[in-house]
């Protein structure tokens, strides 16, 4: 007999009865995507994984062995119990009424093949290997995945020729790490006509913009260089208003400590639309990556996030620091190395140890990244032995410890 390549074609099945006998981890794979196109599923196996019985009314459950005449009115089949007997009585009976089966022990033997499937935006992607050079399913998925990675990221789909909408989205790219920036925020970047960045965003994406796209710098140096908010407030609608898409790339998440709503408040007032891509948050994503838990049973069922720009005392400040030395959860505090020796002494005043873990996170998630380890009596000594510099997150509690077990011994 003759190898042909298969056919590829896309099955509409919604509303149609589609019958899969088996109803193990095959069965648990392949009934959520039927769900998923509204196709009519019913589950023939006298046992099912708890997760097919946990679909409940979902699909319709004939839990007993499989029979002749099972498959009436099927418009798609799939044999996947773990017996080669019934996968080839259910073959055999799909093959006589004219109806398409998937066989999970033997492709050689089936009449249609499960491709490597992946879905983006409004497009479904499919991926089969050629029967001629023999199935390799894993190369199937790769293929898939590398397509999807494509599409996700802009560089599949030409996405610099698509008409696009005027406007301003706001991207959080996340900690750092280029590789920890969300899928849509990647996909919103590669699709701007303008890239306003700031100095703490994924720079390396940076080199990944098409040569045309204008790009801005507002970076907000320590202590140094810094743009005016009012100023990137006036770019950004300037630019939409000029009918550019303007993608405003921060570091972190936009709405933690980021002024993202100020700019979002600077389009409304302008008319001009406005969209948020969230971002992986640094006060959570570097103490993980460092491996500090913010939370840990038995140790720690709060934390507190605080921006430690200004000191404890400044008129300007809005944090109740007497309030947050009396708690007893995780203190993570951000933007706080030039004060941190004021809020840990006050922190101390408040009611906390002196002997608190602290663990200071420098250059979270990049290559440099290293923990700087102490006490809130310590703070200000360690900060200047290891020359710890911004950008850096600092955690306060007993959690230091747990992940450092080490060097603070086990806790009291």
């Amino acid at each position: 007999m003759t190898a042909y390549a298969t056919y590829p074609a896309g099955l509409r099945l919604a509303g149609r009865r589609v019958v899969v006998v088996g109803g193990g981890h095959v069965a648990q794979r392949r009934v959520p995507t039927l769900l998923a196109v509204g196709a009519e599923v019913t589950v023939v196996s006298p046992e099912v994984t708890p997760a097919i019985e946990g679909l409940g009314d979902e699909i319709t459950l004939v839990q007993r062995g499989y029979r002749s005449g099972d498959l009436a009115g099927a418009w798609y089949v799939i044999a996947a119990t773990d017996d080669r007997e019934v996968n080839e009585l259910v073959s055999a009976e799909a093959e006589g009424q004219h109806t398409f089966c998937v066989r999970s022990d033997d492709a050689t033997r089936a009449t249609a093949w499960t491709p490597a499937v992946g879905r983006h935006d409004i497009v479904t992607v499919a991926v089969l290997d050629n029967f001629v050079g023999g199935r390799d399913p894993r190369r199937s998925a790769y293929v898939r995945d590398e397509i999807l990675a494509g599409l996700r990221d802009g560089a599949i789909a030409a996405p610099r020729h698509r008409e696009r909408t005027a406007g301003v989205v706001l991207i959080g790219g996340g900690p750092g790490d280029p590789e920890l920036v969300t899928v849509a925020g990647r996909k919103a970047l590669m699709e701007a006509d303008v890239v306003v960045a700031d100095r703490l965003a994924p720079r390396e994406l940076l080199g990944e913009l098409p040569p045309d796209v204008e790009l801005i710098d507002v970076a907000k140096l320590p202590r140094g260089r810094s743009t005016a908010q009012q100023e990137i407030n006036r770019v950004i609608v300037e630019r939409a208003i000029a009918g550019k898409r303007v993608a405003r790339f921060k570091g972190g998440d936009s709405f933690v400590f980021g002024r993202g709503y100020e700019e979002v408040e600077a389009c409304q007032a302008a008319g001009v639309p406005v969209t948020v891509v969230p971002g992986i948050s640094s006060p959570l994503a570097v103490p993980a990556v460092a491996g500090i838990p913010v939370t840990h049973r038995g140790v720690a069922h709060d934390f507190t996030v605080v921006s430690g720009h200004l000191p404890p005392g400044h008129e300007d400040s809005l944090v109740d620091w007497d309030a947050l030395g009396r708690l007893r959860g995780t203190v993570v505090l951000m933007m706080a190395v030039a004060n941190a020796p004021a809020i840990a002494e006050s922190l101390v005043a408040a009611g906390r140890s002196p002997r608190t873990p602290v663990g200071i996170v420098c250059d979270g998630t990049m290559p440099g990244e290293r923990t700087v380890l102490g006490t809130l009596g310590s703070i200000s000594e360690d900060i200047a032995t290891h020359d710890v510099r911004p950008p850096a997150i600092i955690v306060v509690g007993g959690v230091v410890a747990v992940a450092h077990p080490e060097h603070f011994g086990p806790l009291a």
